[in-house]
């Protein structure tokens, strides 16, 4: 078996589930204690030793069957953390069980939690808690097996203080009054199909709820709650959608939940609850609010079901939801937008490939990450080259209808487990038996272990994308004197998406002249525009053609919010511009304490501001 290059743990000599997790929230000291227990059962003979993560933990006592047992930490490693190393008091044989139970306590520079004060929410009264566990943070709460090798169900009790709530990513079993202390509440989950623990996840806040479907409610602050429920209407019709291509929705209840501006992600798959970015009440757009919302969804299936082993194999998570996601978009919008969509990812695949370098390793398909930080790693390769090469095999196969039968069957062959790419290949291959010739053409090595832009590009509608090409032409080719031939009535026939990719042609260009993005402000007015998506995309442009003016709109973006998506390559491209790098610097170390620990890592790389 393939060991897991991210953990120290090694499930291969045992097993742990389920988890039954109790502990108490602590916003003076931002920390959670408590216990979690496992059951851990022996997969090879004379099982002496136990082995898990953690990091930046404290563990108090180990007991094994009720009975003390001895353990130590092993050498700090910079960003696997530390090995927890548990002597088990008697020996166990092949297929025995035991229950082990840790008391811990996270710190309060936990990597996978974020504390607010109450003036940093929307309510401005109550203190509020998120956890990202994605990819290996979950060991930064509680001593675990961090690997997606392993699945686990799990049970919490969870005690907070009584005017707020508790959220995780389970069904809701109820709550009551903590016997212990009458200022707590003690909430109950259980949820009951196996996970991998980067799914653990939980949110406390004065939150408040809003019933939108069957199987849906909506949670955030007060202040956001309407607001939510109306932008997010849709989800029962793209689940219906999904379950449609996909098999039946294993999870039960399908929650959303709306987080502080500082998430770093647009949203995050937590089974039963999805988290999402706010950045997406402001967008206007309900296009990409359906673009998270579907990818989230999709995650039900790929992913959350059907899991990457490793890190390494991230794509088979990323790519095929991304493939659903734009199922569902074809199903929605029609097929001409679903090629659209997918259009606009190869071009997102350019990007990241232009800033990464076409020759650097992270870009493979399927990196290797021998000592390297699946954070720092962390790109649109996996999304885009993982959609391009299904994209690919779909056109090569047979068309849409053929391709989604394939995919129906990979979800029930491998529904509960964990895999590798080499899983999924053959899969593909005793799917297809009778177009085996086809499958040997494909160049496998250059897709998932060669770095840069995939070996091939699929073929792609372009109706919707040649107003946008024609656009970003004109505007690459004009000369100063040209400029007076744009107008207003240029964006006259285009949607919100179309907008994007008109910014996103301009982005993998040259930089336009200052008199340029000048003159596009005077007659499109992009400042005025609100939409998240559309709004980063020009300020990058700006930046890039040196136009001072939008430095403080740029900072301020930057700071707003804390979506990576956002926050990174505007810190970037100031950073690139000679006449703001120190003002980025000091914008960054002055918002510092108030990011998310694993943004305010990465800026800090970009930034050279490593601490």
């Amino acid at each position: 078996a393939m060991a897991d290059p991210s953990s120290f743990a090694s499930p291969a000599c045992c097993r742990t589930r389920p988890l039954h997790l109790r502990c108490r929230v602590d916003f003076g000291a931002q920390a959670l204690r408590g216990t979690a227990a496992f059951t851990v059962r022996a997969e090879r003979e004379a099982l002496r030793c136990l082995v898990l993560d953690t990091k930046d933990v404290q563990v108090f006592k180990v007991t094994v069957n009720g009975e003390d047992a001895k353990f130590v930490f092993g050498e700090k490693h910079s960003f696997k953390g530390t090995p927890l190393e548990i002597t088990l008091p008697f020996e166990l044989r092949r297929g025995q069980e035991a229950i082990v139970e840790i008391s811990f306590e996270s710190s309060p520079k936990s990597s996978a939690l974020q504390w607010f004060t109450p003036e940093q929410t929307s309510g401005k009264k109550h203190p509020f808690l998120f956890s990202q566990c994605q990819a290996t943070h979950c060991r930064a709460i509680f001593p675990c097996q961090d690997t997606p090798a392993v699945k686990l169900t799990y049970y919490a009790e969870i005690a907070v203080p009584k005017e707020l709530v508790a959220l995780m990513s389970a069904n809701r079993d109820g709550e009551m009054p903590d016997p212990e202390d009458s200022s707590r509440k003690i909430y109950h989950f259980s949820q009951n199909v196996p996970i991998p623990c980067y799914l653990v996840a939980l949110v406390v806040g004065a939150l408040e709820s809003r019933k939108i479907g069957p199987r849906t409610l909506v949670w955030a602050e007060k202040e956001l709650v309407d607001k939510s429920a109306y932008e997010f209407a849709e989800a029962e019709a793209m689940l219906k959608t999904a379950e449609d291509l996909a098999g039946p929705y294993v999870w039960g209840q399908y929650d959303l939940l709306v987080l502080p501006p500082s998430f770093p992600y647009g949203g995050m798959e937590n089974p039963c609850l999805t988290f999402v970015t706010p950045t997406l009440l402001v967008i206007l757009s309900l296009f990409s609010v359906f673009q998270v919302i579907a990818h989230e969804i999709s995650h039900s299936w790929t992913g959350n079901l059907v899991t990457n082993k490793t890190w390494e194999h991230f794509w088979l998570n990323e790519g095929h939801t991304v493939y659903l996601e734009r199922r569902i978009g074809g199903r929605l919008f029609g097929e001409q937008f679903r090629h659209f969509q997918a259009l606009g990812g190869w071009r997102e695949l350019q990007n990241t490939i232009n800033t990464l370098g076409d020759k650097n390793p992270v870009t493979n398909l399927v990196p290797n990450l021998n000592e390297v930080d699946p954070d720092v790693a962390y790109s649109s390769v996996p999304y885009e080259k993982g959609f391009a090469l299904l994209f690919y095999l779909e056109q090569l196969l047979g068309g849409p209808d053929v391709f989604i039968g394939f995919l129906k069957a990979y979800i029930q062959q491998f529904a509960y487990k964990s895999i590798v790419t080499e899983d999924w290949k053959n899969f593909l291959y005793s799917y297809f038996k009778d177009k085996v010739d086809v499958l040997d053409k494909v160049d496998w090595n250059s897709w998932f272990h060669g770095p840069g832009m995939p070996p091939v590009k699929p073929t792609y509608d372009m109706t919707l994308a040649n107003a946008c090409v024609a656009l970003s032409q004109r505007w690459i080719k004009a000369k100063e004197c040209d400029l007076d031939s744009f107008s207003s009535a240029d964006l006259k026939e285009m949607s919100s998406h179309q907008l994007i990719e008109f910014l996103a042609l301009l982005l993998v260009e040259a930089p336009l002249p200052v008199s340029h993005v000048k003159r596009m402000q005077e007659v499109y007015n992009f400042n005025a525009i609100n939409n998240s998506e559309i709004r980063f995309r020009w300020l990058r442009l700006c930046i890039r053609s040196k136009w001072e003016e939008a430095i403080p709109l740029a900072l301020k973006m930057a700071t707003d919010q804390g979506r990576m998506k956002f926050t990174r390559p505007l810190f970037r491209d100031l950073y690139s511009f000679d006449k703001c790098r120190d003002l980025a610097v000091k914008t960054f170390l002055e918002h510092r304490a108030s990011m998310h620990p694993v943004t305010s890592m990465l800026v800090g790389k970009d930034l050279k501001q490593d601490q």
